[in-house]
């Protein structure tokens, strides 16, 4: 018998990997993909943080199964990446963890320091003294329009707006499908990161109602200094095929600014600045009958 799997560390793996036209099993105690000829592509799905599955795949129950196991997050994506479905939590999350969120979310001072953080950390200044977090949304989306017009001003790239319809893709101008599949990879890694760490994707604290609204507070907190101007560097180029090529380059540059290595202390830092403690267990609750086995993986990871 083999030793049970235990995940590696989110800072330690690979980014993403985007996987179409093809069916992933478990064969031989590998993870493969198999094309329609028949020809198995073996992928170690351990080291890996996100699998993007593009349209056209098939996912068996050993392979999700194992995914699960080893902690690596399943996103069901659009062709070529640009829209995000569904997704597969790679573990169970931390109780304390996820009440922590919810406590600070729900304190109205406690959520107001947190966003002021991810200001800071974003723009790389204190924000405006005495301002809701309405106010400071408002702030935040007349710099970002500034910083998308400075972005294609710098890489010569004709920009109207940030629009675009996700039922009609091909209706979209070049730099906002660039944009648009450069944060759909963004958000992948981002999401492995939160549910890596114990927190829920859901709880967010300037997004709002949707289930990836955390994911997007954190995302954010990066985007521009990665992803964006990745994109707009792109969609100067004018590739033919724009959203593979937007992909390859967040696959390499995620790799070189390890990024996923920093997604974790982040959200350490930005929360921690909401200045209050993760909640203690209630005296009368019961402790796990099993206790769980140490683990080389993160907090929000299977042992």
């Amino acid at each position: 018998m083999l030793p049970p799997l235990k995940p590696i560390a989110m800072k330690e793996r690979i980014s993403l990997l985007f996987i179409e036209r093809g069916q992933i099993d478990v064969l031989d105690g590998a993870f493969v993909v198999i094309d329609k000829n028949g020809v198995r592509t073996h992928i170690p799905v351990g080291s890996i943080a996100c699998l993007m599955l593009e349209p056209g795949t098939r996912v068996s129950h050993r392979a999700a199964a194992l995914a699960a196991r080893v902690g690596t997050l399943l996103v069901w994506v659009g062709e070529a990446g640009v829209r995000l479905y569904a997704s597969g939590q790679p573990g169970g999350a931390r109780a304390d963890r996820l009440l922590y969120q919810a406590r600070l979310a729900l304190d109205e001072k406690a959520r107001l320091r947190v966003v002021r953080k991810m200001y800071e950390f974003r723009f790389g200044e204190k924000p405006p003294q005495r301002r809701s977090v309405e106010q400071l949304r408002g702030i935040e989306g007349v710099r970002v329009r500034k910083l998308y017009q400075t972005l294609a001003q710098r890489h010569g790239v004709k920009w109207k707006r940030r629009n675009y319809n996700p039922e009609e893709w091909g209706s979209g101008d070049l730099p906002n499908r660039c944009l648009s599949s450069a944060t759909a990879c963004l958000y992948g890694i981002t999401e492995a990161a939160v549910l890596a760490a114990g927190y829920a994707p859901a709880v967010g604290f300037i997004h709002t109602g949707k289930p990836l609204s955390f994911v997007y507070d954190i995302a954010d907190l990066f985007k521009f200094d990665s992803v964006v101007p990745l994109a707009f560097q792109i969609a100067a180029r004018e590739p033919a095929e724009p959203e593979r090529a937007v992909r390859l380059a967040c696959r390499d540059l995620f790799r070189e600014q390890r990024i996923l290595g920093k997604i974790i202390p982040t959200i350490e830092e930005v929360l921690a600045a909401g200045g209050l403690t993760p909640p203690k267990p209630p005296e009368d609750a019961l402790p796990p009958a099993i206790p769980n086995p140490d683990s080389i993986g993160d907090a929000g990871h299977r042992a």
